[in-house]
């Protein structure tokens, strides 16, 4: 934290972003984050913020998590020659959900690098928070396209957190399940997955609130399974307990916050009915105990309130006041007729009952108790201080690598350092 007490944000930023397209009709837009950036620095809310520009990590820095001849089919496949690898691409799941289309593995290495360079930073004690909102792409798996997803940046980032950190917390709050985050996190007790989504007959269909991890990770993947029609008055009161739970007992010294915005009211592809207000609390709250956070983007396909969302959350994590009357920037024309920082929710009816939301608190809130508590912490106003807990299963090595050097930067660098998951 910086001499005057105030945390030193980092943004992750590269204007390549929004040039890539999945094809015609496809919901997701990587466009999204270039308007986000737009309403950002039209807000002027980057004066506040370390702006960073990320270097490429090297497709051997992506082999840490996935497998190698997956990284290297991403590498060779293009619209071009893509007729010669018909077998492959059933194989990775490359196809309708996840297509080919110009530039992909540019693509990946673009948002998954924000993801380690900023994970880099949090390591180095250079930044309190971090923002990449082209991150959380949290479903794709060690050999496997999914759901929009070709690496998984969050795997990536937090396995650059476990060189520092011997518990490191993911929270997911995209509609989604975060189902490829869980699955490369299940059996090991240094990283707790939390994820809030929509269950049922519902994309990927994973998540159910037994779903509690295997072997030494049992306990600590934390699943709360939800209907539609979620609204922030229900998100807040089932989001804070266990969240406050899992701070209690895990006690994280990093955190990662995956935002997905197809959680808000009127997504094309989503059935909750959250209001900005309702999915930045969740934001406000992680903050609120202090510890160095990851925040990554996600989720999120009606093009005009992404930028809304994740515009605000920026502001909540600056402790900035932005008007609800949005700036002019180069996207104006896309939040008529209001134009308006704030959408207002819709009518729909929240499935969610208040005895099915207490009785699943109770059931995750029992499960935290089971897990070994994280001996002599002490958790006051937020804040933590933690001791190393047994059954560490993940190995680090030594070694360099060139996977965060020298960022294209306004201000400051990082370094990297190579690690991989213990088979």
């Amino acid at each position: 934290m910086s001499a005057s007490g105030k945390k030193r944000v980092s943004y992750f930023y590269d204007a390549e972003i929004g040039n890539y397209h999945y094809g015609q009709g496809h919901p997701m837009k990587p466009h999204r984050v270039r308007m986000t950036h737009n309403l950002v620095v039209n807000y002027g809310l980057y004066r506040n913020l370390e702006v960073y520009r990320p270097k490429l990590v090297s497709h051997t820095n992506l082999t840490r998590f996935h497998s190698d001849d997956y990284v290297n089919f991403l590498r060779t496949i293009t619209p071009d020659n893509m007729t010669e690898f018909s077998r492959q691409l059933a194989r990775f799941n490359v196809g309708e959900d996840c297509p080919v289309f110009d530039g992909l593995f540019e693509f990946t290495q673009l948002y998954t690098s924000g993801s380690i360079g900023g994970a880099a930073r949090l390591n180095s004690n250079q930044s309190d928070i971090v923002i990449n909102w082209s991150g959380g792409l949290h479903h794709a798996k060690k050999a496997e396209a999914s759901g929009f997803c070709y690496i998984n940046d969050c795997v990536l980032a937090i396995l650059e957190l476990l060189k520092k950190h011997q518990r490191v917390l993911y929270i997911d709050i995209d509609i989604h399940h975060g189902d490829g985050v869980e699955e490369a996190f299940y059996a090991t007790s240094r990283v707790m997955t939390c994820s809030f989504h929509k269950f049922g007959e519902y994309f990927p269909g994973t998540g159910d609130v037994l779903d509690v991890g295997i072997d030494k990770g049992k306990g600590y993947s934390i699943n709360f399974p939800l209907n539609d029609g979620m609204d922030d008055e229900s998100f807040e009161k089932v989001f804070r307990p266990v969240i406050g739970k899992i701070m209690e007992r895990f006690a994280p010294t990093a955190i990662v916050l995956q935002c997905g915005a197809d959680s808000l009211s009127g997504d094309r592809l989503g059935c909750f009915n959250l209001s900005l207000k309702g999915h930045a609390s969740c934001v406000s709250y992680v903050k609120s105990f202090g510890v160095p956070t990851l925040v990554l983007g996600g989720g999120g396909y009606t093009l005009r309130n992404v930028p809304r969302c994740w515009t605000y959350e920026t502001s909540v994590l600056l402790d900035a006041e932005i008007k609800d009357c949005l700036p002019y920037n180069d996207y104006y024309e896309y939040f008529g007729p209001d134009y308006r920082l704030h959408m207002p929710t819709s009518n729909m009816t929240n499935l969610n009952s208040q005895k099915y939301c207490e009785e699943t608190t109770i059931k995750l809130l029992n499960i935290l108790d089971d897990i070994e508590a994280v001996p002599g912490v002490a958790v006051e106003s937020g804040g933590l201080n933690g001791q190393t807990p047994k059954g560490m299963d993940i190995e680090e090595e030594g070694g360099q690598d060139d996977g965060g050097k020298g960022d294209d930067k306004r201000e400051g660098k990082k370094g990297d350092l190579k690690t991989e998951m213990a088979k």
